[in-house]
């Protein structure tokens, strides 16, 4: 990609957008919502009683794939290192962003009917939503359903995503008419582009056509510290072209990026961008992977740090505990009520909200459980969290669990 979209992939760009959009409603400038943060407080301590109920012992995890591979308490990661045996710490890296960036793209809604069972016999476990896609595709990657040959299972090669299909996908997830998945063709069709875009990278880098290329492209020259937002360039750089749903912003891909009235032209440093006035980016999916990589660069030794660059993941839980949470206020509540698409200024301006809030909602849940910054980074505060908060307020309120606010999209961009 040109410069054009340079600051669009710059997570600055996000929280400045964003911060726009919150202060008109603030402002009382909008038609669709309206801001009460003085209900942050109960938020906060709602993520703040259900952190310390799912981990007393004070050691949180960042918000990442990697906790969905631990579905049921089973430590699949130790399977995988298994496998891998005497793999050098850089072929570990590459197996692990392997397996990590085939699960999240693998990882839209499948719908409620859909169920995952892990092993044989009556006693095997099944699992579902996002637990169970990401158990299916962990043991997907075991099984070497992504590598293209068969003696070298534990890869995801561009050759072997290039011939996925939904019928190999269907069988990957148990797939039948009495355990159906909605979205299987948009799946594969995505880890179909994420092979032909990661075979372009490789003739354009001369590194291997796997996910893992992109740990190559992070350490190359040795280095052993790289930045989160230096992992979310890297992936939206070699993932552009597999964002066909999103939007195109200068005759270009921009992914998950989406026009506003209020986004104004903010620019990092206090300067402004003349070329792309008006839009705000979220990179919602491709946060969510970068999240998921920190722990694979630093288990293989690898520091990562600024980790609170990244932003807030501006999706259906966290959106939905500031809306269940009475912070945000729909002005017509009837609107709840529609389906909207990604584009509509409806989702783009909750997602804004959401991006603000939750740097807000952050800092209160730090003062209530003692800790800073560097202690509690966002992605901890995320897995805590505010997006398990979401889940149990929305299953509170409504019998199906069901998020309030409902989008007409294929999962691919959030």
């Amino acid at each position: 990609m040109n410069d054009a979209l340079a600051l669009l992939r710059d997570p600055a760009t996000i929280r400045l957008r964003s911060a726009a959009i919150t202060q008109a409603v603030a402002d009382g400038r909008s038609g669709w919502f309206r801001l009460d943060r003085s209900r942050l407080d109960e938020v906060a301590e709602r993520v703040a009683t259900l952190t310390r109920e799912r981990f007393p012992d004070g050691r949180i995890p960042f918000h990442s794939r990697w906790r969905h591979f631990e579905a049921g308490g089973v430590d699949r990661r130790a399977l995988l290192d298994e496998r891998l045996g005497r793999a050098t710490p850089a072929e570990r890296a590459r197996a692990y962003f392997d397996v990590a960036v085939v699960s999240v793209l693998l990882d839209a809604g499948a719908g409620g009917a859909w169920r995952f069972r892990e092993g044989e016999g009556d006693e095997a476990p099944f699992y579902s939503r996002s637990e169970g896609l990401g158990v299916a595709s962990f043991r997907g990657f075991l099984a070497g359903a992504f590598a293209f040959e068969s003696s070298e299972p534990l890869r995801a090669d561009a050759a072997a995503l290039r011939r996925l299909d939904a019928r190999a996908l269907a069988e990957l997830f148990q797939v039948t008419a009495d355990n159906p998945m909605v979205g299987l063709e948009g799946r594969a069709a995505l880890l179909v582009r994420l092979g032909d875009a990661l075979m372009a990278e490789s003739g354009r880098s001369g590194l291997e056509s796997r996910p893992g290329l992109m740990y190559d492209l992070l350490t190359a020259g040795g280095r052993s510290e790289v930045t989160a937002a230096e992992i979310l360039g890297v992936l939206l750089r070699v993932m552009a072209p597999i964002w066909t749903s999103g939007s195109v912003v200068a005759g270009q891909r921009a992914g998950d990026v989406w026009p506003h009235r209020f986004a104004g032209n903010a620019a990092p440093g206090g300067g402004s961008d003349p070329l792309t006035p008006g839009w705000v980016p979220f990179h919602k999916l491709s946060q969510w992977l970068a999240y998921s990589l920190i722990e694979p660069l630093q288990w293989c030794g690898v520091q990562v740090s600024g980790l609170d660059a990244l932003t807030g993941l501006p999706e259906y839980r966290n959106g939905g505990l500031l809306l269940d949470g009475g912070v945000l206020l729909a002005r017509n509540p009837r609107d709840l009520a529609r389906r909207w698409k990604p584009a509509d200024e409806f989702i783009v301006e909750w997602r804004a909200l959401t991006v603000t809030l939750l740097d807000e909602v952050a800092e209160r849940v730090r003062a209530r459980l003692g800790l800073n910054a560097e202690q509690l980074p966002l992605a901890c505060v995320l897995e805590g969290g505010t997006w398990a908060a979401g889940r149990q307020i929305a299953r509170e309120l409504r019998a199906d669990g069901a998020p309030p606010v409902d989008i007409d999209s294929d999962g691919t961009i959030f």
